[in-house]
């Protein structure tokens, strides 16, 4: 008897510790990370390996990535990647994104006039040029989500939403 109690326990625990992972999402980005883990775990086994990502990569272009590039993905997992694990180093990363207002107070520096938007042009400069410059392929990246108006303003609170809620456009 007291066994079967331990043995339910067990698995009590265990669906509890993937739960909380999976509670972190709404069911729709569950569905997204999924797709993505499918995409790269090549070999579908069901864990991502080595081999895995060096084929994503080759499929992406990018075929010269170290094995030191590699291991260190791999070991962020501290142990086999499974979609569980994947979701669960999602979770960690997304938890580290800056509140909301935080990051809106960051924009407001560059924005004296209280207008709610900064100069596309020289958001760029300021990005390539100080503190941890980007380059202008990362800065590119930056501005796809950017809500940008015509006149080359960037509209920075709906990029501080799209930053911490993701974009509203993907989910319909």
């Amino acid at each position: 008897m007291a066994s079967k109690k331990a043995s339910n326990k067990r698995q009590r625990g265990g669906q509890k510790a993937c739960s909380n992972v999976f509670s972190m999402f709404e069911q729709s980005q569950i569905q997204e990370f999924k797709e993505a883990f499918g995409c790269i775990d090549q070999d579908r086994d069901g864990v991502i390996k080595k081999q895995d990502l060096r084929e994503t990569y080759g499929q992406l272009g990018k075929l010269n990535v170290s094995d030191e590039e590699l291991d260190g993905m791999l070991n962020e997992g501290k142990g086999p990647i499974n979609f569980t694990v994947f979701l669960s180093l999602f979770g960690e990363k997304l938890n580290g994104t800056d509140p909301e207002d935080t990051i809106l107070a960051a924009f407001k520096l560059f924005d004296p006039n209280a207008t709610g938007f900064v100069n596309k042009d020289e958001f760029r400069r300021l990005l390539m040029n100080q503190a941890d410059k980007f380059t202008a392929e990362e800065v590119d990246q930056a501005f796809a989500l950017a809500p940008i108006d015509p006149t080359g303003n960037i509209d920075y609170k709906s990029l501080c939403y799209i930053i911490t809620h993701g974009d509203e456009k993907e989910e319909s």
